[in-house]
């Protein structure tokens, strides 16, 4: 059934209620842009109708939710996108031929989210889409890029990129949630500390530099059943704005230096990596959305359940590509660090919480980072991969004894690199790549070494959610 919303007469008057209070201004008086998001508004209106009541559903029916973690989302335009799905594109279009506007032009003004760039992105974006027209409770976690997908030029034969500032007008279908904000921290020193109660050491992470992340939530709306997810895509914030005492005695570099490398994180998709700094900031910003993401997921588990040793029965974070696979280290230091779990107990929720889809056949795209770089910046996650590394290679000597080839192709930290898909393997309990076909060609080819040791993992289901 259509919302009352849409009715020709009822949504008319909206509109022209929202370009007088959004611009101060008739209805035509207003431009194309200003029409757009006053349209935009009115839709809006009724998705968090359904946005609020799906939440209160799934607050009652408390089912297992998926967390779509993702560096991509390609959403494209939504406007018209959401009208299909709320099953009220026509309507809309015959109210708005009644003003004299066309619908098609109208959804010209919309920018495309530049939250990707590839396949990545729309796989991502594709899910998301079923998830919720599958009535599953999903969110898809991601970063607020300023500026995504670049524009391209020709000039001169050449072909040149410009950034394309999506964000210029402001995007009508973004909620900002600053109470759920988190804080994110790099650098610094572990200090380890012994718990003679407990007979155990104590980690501290000390000596950091720390970044809000602020959650902009955008509805993802379900086909004909009133359904609506939500796409968490983080921004960063500094925890302190300005350094005023710097600015005062002529530091100015230094009075910005927090809002700088906050804004640095959210900046650019894919940095360029072909220095050492641009392989810095990917790393942070891998590292932002997934802390952020896992921190909210958990509080929101603890909100209604009081067991974190039974996180897995609620949740499920499927890694979309090696992108995000920091996140396995990143759950084992909230579950020991923060949670109190012992290492075999955090181990085991973390196992059945985690699961990998692997977007390559070509081992030289498989993500690595030098031991160097990753350490410095996230001392706590290191040492707890180097651990996670440790035990598993006891298991691979276990199995194939002295078989020394088997090591150096299997071991997450190797040759000074750590290697972030044998990371995702090793702890998550469903493998696959994105089609039938590309799984079998990663237990056959690439990864059957892990396939052969761990058939268990690998499945012919294009993720692990199902």
């Amino acid at each position: 059934m259509i919302d009352k919303q849409f009715k020709k007469e009822r949504f008319i008057e909206s509109v022209r209620e929202n370009v007088k209070f959004l611009y101060r201004k008739k209805l035509e008086e207003a431009t194309d842009q200003q029409l757009f998001q006053a349209v935009c508004y009115t839709v809006k209106d009724v998705i968090i109708d359904n946005w609020l009541e799906s939440q209160n559903a799934f607050d009652e029916q408390d089912p297992k939710i998926v967390y779509y973690m993702s560096m991509e989302f390609l959403m494209g335009r939504a406007l018209g996108n959401n009208l299909i799905n709320l099953g009220a594109y026509s309507e809309v279009r015959d109210a708005l031929n009644e003003l004299g506007v066309d619908l098609n032009l109208l959804e010209d003004q919309e920018p495309d989210p530049a939250l990707g760039n590839g396949g990545l992105g729309r796989l991502a974006a594709c899910f998301l889409d079923s998830l919720a027209t599958m009535n599953y409770c999903a969110y898809g976690c991601g970063i607020r890029y300023r500026y995504g997908m670049f524009k391209q030029k020709i000039e001169n034969g050449f072909q040149i990129e410009v950034p394309d500032n999506w964000l210029k007008n402001g995007y009508p279908f973004e909620l900002r949630r600053p109470e759920y904000a988190k804080e994110v921290h790099f650098g610094g020193y572990v200090r380890v500390e012994y718990d003679p109660e407990k007979r155990e050491n104590l980690f501290f992470h000390e000596g950091y530099q720390s970044v809000r992340a602020i959650p902009f939530d955008m509805p993802i709306v379900g086909y004909n059943n009133h359904m609506v997810n939500t796409l968490r895509i983080w921004d960063a914030e500094p925890m302190v704005d300005f350094g005023l005492d710097s600015f005062d005695k002529g530091d100015y570099k230094k009075a910005v230096e927090q809002e700088n490398l906050a804004r640095n994180i959210v900046e650019v998709l894919y940095p360029n990596d072909n220095h050492y700094a641009g392989k810095e900031l990917r790393l942070k910003q891998q590292y932002f959305f997934v802390s952020a993401s896992l921190q909210e997921a958990i509080a929101k588990y603890k909100r209604s359940h009081s067991d974190i040793r039974k996180l897995y029965e609620k949740v499920v974070f499927q890694m979309n590509d090696t992108h995000p696979t920091v996140a396995v280290a990143e759950l084992m230091r909230i579950l020991m660090d923060e949670e109190g779990l012992g290492w075999d107990q955090a181990w085991d929720v973390t196992t059945k919480c985690v699961a990998y889809t692997n977007h390559t056949i070509m081992s030289e795209a498989l993500e690595k980072w030098p031991i160097e770089l990753f350490s410095r910046l996230l001392p706590r996650v290191y040492q707890i991969i180097e651990e996670i590394n440790r035990r598993f290679i006891l298991q691979i000597q276990e199995k194939y004894p002295n078989n020394y080839d088997k090591i150096r192709k299997m071991a997450i930290i190797y040759d000074g690199q750590i290697k972030m898909a044998h990371l995702a393997i090793v702890a998550g309990f469903s493998v696959n790549g994105v089609a039938r076909l590309h799984t079998e060609i990663l237990k056959n080819q690439e990864l059957h070494d892990f396939f052969e040791m761990m058939p268990e993992k690998f499945n012919n289901k294009t993720n692990g959610i199902t």
